[in-house]
């Protein structure tokens, strides 16, 4: 259970980091908060993309931060269409 809650922590962490990251990337105005909770879902919707694709992404912060920066930029330009 101990990596689980890990893996969770990490995605959480890195996946806000993202968020906010890939907000300034992407020029979304949606708000810190907002581009932190897109991040964190976008992490979760990356992975498992990249899971069902087939591509395995290293453990390490990188790759957790590469993988959560690539779906959170996947579902603000998602947004960015929808917002139009």
């Amino acid at each position: 259970m101990a990596g689980f809650e890990v893996g969770i922590l990490a995605t959480i962490f890195f996946g806000g980091l993202a968020g906010w990251l890939a907000g300034k990337f992407m020029n979304m105005r949606f708000g810190v908060l907002m581009n932190i909770v897109i991040g964190i879902v976008g992490a979760a919707v990356a992975a498992a993309i990249f899971r069902r694709l087939g591509i395995f992404v290293e453990g390490d912060w990188l790759g957790y931060l590469l993988t959560s920066f690539i779906g959170a930029s996947l579902l603000l330009f998602v947004a960015k269409l929808l917002r139009r």
